[in-house]
C-alpha cells in the first residue's frame, strides 16, 4: 500500500458523521436492551439468528439502492466468512453478559476494545505506537481492572465475557481496517449479517424455544434495528475522523445507564463508574495524541465504507480507528 493524507473533512461531512454516529450509538443501545430482555427466556444462538435474519431486510433494501447485486461481488469471501466467525463468537460473548449482569456494567467493560485495538494494531498493521498512547493504554487497563475485578469471582460475575467480546471486537475492526480498502459498506454488512445468521441456524435445533407473537415483534425489532445502526455506525466513520467521533461513541454508557435503570432498575457500582471513566479518559487523550501525529505524516485508509467501494476514496474522510459498539 501507498500512503497518502486524507483531506480534512468539510463542517457539513463533519455534522453529518457526528449525527451518524450518535444515531448509531442510541440505537444500538436500545437494541442491547430489547436483547437483555429476550436472553431471560431464549438462548444466545435463538437470538442471533432471529437478529440476523431480520436484519438482512435493511440489508437487502441497501443492496437494491445501492448497486443491485453487483454490490455483493468480492473476491475476498474468505475473509468474510472469518471475520464473521469472529463476529459470532463476540455476540456470543457480549449476549451472555447481557444475561448476567447490568447493561451499563457489560457496556462499560467492552470500553476497552480500543486499548485492545491499540496493542494489535503493531503486530497486525505494522503501526508505530509511541510513548504517549502507550501511556494511554497502561492507564486504560487499570481502569478495566477496576471494573472487572479480577479474581475467583470473575466467572460467576459475567465480566469474563465482555472482556472477551471487546477483545475479540479489536480483532474484527482490525479485519475491517484492512477490507475497507476493496469492499463497500454494504458488502460488509451483508456477509457479516448473512455468516453469523448461518451459523447460527445450523446450532439452532439445539436450542430453539418457540416465541410468542410479542416475542418475536422483539426479535423483529432487535434485527431491523441492529441493521440499521450498522449502517449508520460505518457511514459515520467515514464522514467524520476518529478524534472527533470518539467522544460520541461514549454516549452509549449514558444510554446504557438510563436504559438500565428503566427498565431494570439497575444502578451500577461505584468501582464500574470509576474504572469506566479511567478507560473513557484514556481513550480520549489517546485519540488526541494520534491526531496530532496524523497530520504531520501520511495514513492509510482506515474503517471507514460507504456506498461506493473504498479503493482507495481520496476525497472522503475517513477514520482510522473506528470501534464498533457491541
Amino acid at each position: 500500500m501507498t500512503g497518502f493524507v486524507m483531506p480534512a473533512p468539510t463542517r457539513e461531512e463533519v455534522r453529518r458523521g457526528i449525527l451518524y454516529v450518535v444515531a448509531s450509538i442510541f440505537v444500538f443501545a436500545l437494541t442491547n436492551a430489547l436483547i437483555k430482555w429476550l436472553i431471560v427466556r431464549y438462548s444466545v444462538v435463538e437470538v442471533i439468528v432471529f437478529r440476523s435474519a431480520f436484519a438482512l431486510i435493511p440489508c437487502l433494501y441497501l443492496i437494491a439502492t445501492h448497486g443491485g447485486i453487483l454490490a455483493l461481488r468480492t473476491k475476498r469471501l474468505h475473509q468474510h466468512v472469518s471475520r464473521s466467525l469472529l463476529q459470532f463468537v463476540s455476540m456470543m460473548c457480549i449476549f451472555t453478559a447481557f444475561g448476567l449482569m447490568p447493561l451499563a456494567d457489560a457496556t462499560a467493560i467492552t470500553f476497552a476494545s480500543p486499548l485492545f485495538l491499540t496493542i494489535l494494531s503493531i503486530p497486525l498493521l505494522g503501526e508505530q505506537v509511541g510513548i504517549y498512547r502507550w501511556s494511554a493504554v497502561i492507564v486504560g487497563f487499570i481502569g478495566v481492572l477496576i471494573m472487572v475485578q479480577p479474581g475467583p469471582s470473575i466467572l460467576q460475575s459475567g465480566a469474563l465475557f465482555p472482556l472477551a467480546n471487546a477483545l475479540i471486537n479489536a480483532c474484527v475492526t482490525i479485519a475491517i481496517r484492512r477490507m475497507t480498502l476493496t469492499e463497500a459498506s454494504t458488502t460488509l454488512v451483508f456477509y457479516q449479517t448473512l455468516v453469523t445468521g448461518v451459523i447460527g441456524l445450523v446450532l439452532l435445533p439445539f436450542f430453539w424455544v418457540t416465541p410468542d407473537l410479542v416475542d418475536l415483534a422483539l426479535f423483529s425489532a432487535t434485527g431491523l434495528l441492529s441493521g440499521i445502526a450498522q449502517f449508520w455506525w460505518m457511514q459515520g466513520c467515514r464522514f467524520v475522523p476518529a478524534s472527533i467521533a470518539a467522544p460520541f461513541t461514549y454516549t452509549s454508557m449514558i444510554w446504557s445507564l438510563a436504559l438500565g435503570y428503566l427498565i431494570w432498575s439497575d444502578v451500577p457500582s461505584a468501582a464500574v463508574l470509576a474504572g469506566a471513566a479511567i478507560v473513557i479518559a484514556s481513550g480520549s487523550s489517546s485519540r488526541r495524541w494520534r491526531s496530532a501525529a496524523r497530520r504531520s505524516a501520511p495514513i492509510f485508509a482506515g474503517c471507514g465504507s460507504g456506498e461506493a467501494p473504498l479503493v482507495p476514496l481520496r476525497s472522503r474522510p475517513m477514520s482510522t480507528s473506528c470501534h464498533c459498539p457491541p
